[in-house]
Order: structure tokens, then C-alpha cells, then sequence
């Protein structure tokens, strides 16, 4: 291998160097700060575990998205986290075992063996809201309006919301008896909004649910969509209008908090089908083509882990959120430049410039005041009148 070939990074995986460190350690503070006074708690998840555990109800996507090593000590497979959804759920059912509802939120690196799409990184900072143990559509417009506010805190502009809800096409599927491969294969025709495939995959079920889950390609667009969906679907089970009249109650809330925003509501969008369980949410920007903060609602994966409890939540990629918005970490103060001095009253004085908040860089042997300029210093240490004093860098 070539010297130069040993600092190469794979494809996908980056290194953050100053200032966008510091940019991107400036939006993980403020985020989590914001979650914190939406009364959510912090919680830090393991970087690697069992595999068992860390894909347990997380579907086929998550599994191909997770590198995969074996645990020299016990020999078991390990995963390498891809996402911290599932493990923050697992802390809810197993370790935390709350009754009433729980808020947690994290912020932490994961790491994908496939990217989401070709242009995104596989080693996105995850930062996200989990809402534990409440049913109701309240949970899902509270983790919605937290996900915009986290938008708006990044300086994220000119945000587009999608709005669907899995139930609808789940409860249609099971009336027509649909399951396996059949209902996998209309799903996928689904998502291609492919009308020929659809029309060809419900040609065998019964004429009125047929209808239906053909109107589902269709079933896209601004507000009037759910007003149609309520005429086209009138004939749906029972989930169906249940799915419906969540979907109904969870925009008319977020028009009401957020009048200016504009909503997209498509019934045939399945985004996390065989992960999410009602509501699924996404927020787009012109100019990028995958979401760049989405969630839902994923009432079934606590089961997993010996105790069921509804769930809704959203993730984004702080990465994502620095080079999209405006946040800036504040402008770092002018540092104080100490001389290389072995004395222990310099040494006491530098010590008490820190611990008051005062930036202060030491020089190694040979540093001159170039180098304290380099250091970005406009002040120095010098020995006056039996004391060390702060004074302005000499020129």
C-alpha cells in the first residue's frame, strides 16, 4: 500500500476538523438543551452490543444497514450501532420500566455499512426525541412540533413537511387477506407509485377493496387529500378510519401551531412500513432529495424486549442540520499567552486565569510571539512589579 493510501478514510466516512467541529459541538449543546426544556431526559447508549438486542424489532433495514463483528470474549455476533431508536426503547421497556409517560433524548455518532442514498455520510451524529407510554395523536404533534422547533433552532429554512400513516394501507391489506410475498410486492409497486404493477397485484382481490388500494397511488397532495380519502376509503375497515381520523387530528394541530407551514400528505408513502405502526413524518428542504429529519409512531418494538408501550419519536443528523442552518458556536475570546517558565507563581496565575473562564495557551520551547499570535492570543503573562500581570501582546 501507498504511504499516501494509509490516510485515506472509506467512502462515506469523514473526519470533522476545526472550526465545523466546534460548529457541530455549539448545535449538540443547544439542541439538547432545547430537548431538556421540553422536559426530555438524556440518555447515552452503548456504541456496540449483542446483535440479538440491537436489532430486535428494528426490520430488515436497520440489519443492512449494521456492521456486523464477533465478540472475541464470548464469541457472539455484535452489531456496531446504525441507530439509536432501538436501543433507547429497550432502556424504556427493560432498564427504566417507567409507568407513566417517558420523554428521553440522545446525541450520538452511528455507523452505517450502506449509506441511506449514495451522497449521505455513513457516519452520522443522531441526534433525537422519544416519546414513551401515550397513545393519543397528542404524542406524535408534541414530537412533531420538537422536531420543527429543532429545525428552527439549526436555522434550517424553507422547511417542507410529509405527513402518512401506515395503518391505512396495514388495515386494507389485511381486509383483502394480503400477506408474505403478495402484500411485500404490492408495498414495493406502492412506493414506485407503479399503476400498472398495483392494478395487476389487486386484480384477484374483491372489487371495492381493490379500489382502494389503487386509490392509494393517487392519494397525494396538499390538505384536499384527506378530505378525498375520507369518500375514497368510505368502505375501509374500521383501523382504516381510525388511521385516518389520527392523521385528520395531527394536521389540524399543526396548522393551528404553524400556520406558514406547508404540509404534504401522500397515503401511499410507507416510509418504515414494517418498523412504524400509525403516523410517519418527514421534513424536506429544496435542493435534497432524502429527508433530513423524520420519525414516527412504533407502538409494537417495546414487545420485544418483554414490555409493549406506545412510542413515537424523530431522529436527524446534527452534520446535516450544521451544513443546512446558520449555527455558529460563539466566537471564542482572545486567549492569554504564558511564557515557557518553569515557575510555580506563572503556573498559579495561569490556573486562576482558567478556572475564570480565560483562555489561556502555555508555550512549548522555542514558541515566539508568532506563535502566540498563531494561537489567536492578544495578551500575555509578564513579571511586573513582583507579580505576573496580563498584558497586551507586543506587536
Amino acid at each position: 500500500m501507498a504511504t499516501v493510501d494509509r490516510w485515506l478514510l472509506p467512502d462515506g466516512i469523514e473526519e470533522v476538523l476545526p472550526p465545523e467541529a466546534a460548529c457541530i459541538e455549539a448545535a449538540r449543546r443547544q439542541v439538547l438543551d432545547m430537548f431538556q426544556r421540553w422536559g426530555y431526559e438524556l440518555v447515552i447508549t452503548p456504541h456496540i452490543e449483542f446483535l440479538e438486542s440491537l436489532l430486535s424489532g428494528a426490520g430488515q433495514d436497520l440489519d443492512l444497514r449494521t456492521f456486523k463483528v464477533t465478540d472475541p470474549f464470548s464469541g457472539r455476533l455484535m452489531g456496531l450501532r446504525a441507530d439509536i431508536t432501538p436501543q433507547v426503547a429497550r432502556l424504556d421497556a427493560h432498564s427504566l420500566r417507567r409507568e407513566g409517560p417517558s420523554r428521553l433524548c440522545y446525541a450520538g455518532s452511528v455507523l452505517h455499512a450502506k449509506p441511506r442514498a449514495l451522497s449521505t455520510s455513513r457516519s452520522p451524529i443522531q441526534v433525537g426525541a422519544e416519546l414513551y407510554g401515550d397513545a393519543s395523536p397528542a404524542s406524535d404533534v408534541e414530537v412533531i412540533s420538537l422536531m420543527l422547533d429543532t429545525l428552527e433552532l439549526s436555522g434550517v429554512a424553507d422547511v417542507h413537511m410529509d405527513l402518512g400513516h401506515v395503518g391505512i394501507y396495514r388495515g386494507l391489506a389485511q381486509a383483502a387477506g394480503l400477506s408474505g410475498d403478495a402484500e411485500q410486492r404490492l408495498f414495493d409497486a406502492l412506493q414506485r407509485k407503479a399503476v400498472d404493477e398495483v392494478d395487476a397485484l389487486t386484480a384477484s382481490i374483491d372489487e371495492p377493496l381493490a379500489n382502494m388500494l389503487r386509490s392509494l397511488v393517487e392519494l397525494c397532495g396538499g390538505r384536499e387529500v384527506l378530505d378525498l380519502a375520507q369518500a375514497c376509503l368510505v368502505e375501509a375497515p374500521s383501523e382504516v378510519h381510525r388511521a385516518l381520523d389520527e392523521l385528520l387530528a395531527i394536521a389540524d394541530e399543526l396548522e393551528l401551531r404553524y400556520p406558514e407551514l406547508p404540509l404534504y400528505f401522500d397515503l401511499g408513502e410507507l416510509r418504515g412500513y414494517h418498523y412504524h405502526t400509525g403516523v410517519v413524518f418527514a421534513a424536506f428542504v429544496p435542493g435534497m432529495g432524502q429527508a433530513i429529519a423524520q420519525g414516527g409512531r412504533y407502538d409494537d418494538i417495546g414487545a420485544d424486549f418483554g414490555r409493549a408501550r406506545p412510542a413515537t419519536g424523530f431522529s436527524t443528523d446534527l452534520k446535516t442540520l450544521v451544513t443546512l442552518g446558520n449555527m455558529t458556536p460563539t466566537a471564542a475570546e482572545p486567549a492569554v499567552w504564558a511564557p515557557d517558565h518553569h515557575d510555580l507563581y506563572l503556573w498559579q496565575a495561569v490556573q486562576r486565569l482558567r478556572r475564570e473562564g480565560v483562555r489561556v495557551v502555555q508555550a512549548l520551547p522555542g514558541q515566539d510571539a508568532a506563535a502566540a499570535r498563531e494561537a489567536g492570543c492578544d495578551r500575555q503573562l509578564q513579571w511586573q512589579n513582583g507579580i505576573w500581570q496580563v498584558t497586551p501582546l507586543a506587536s
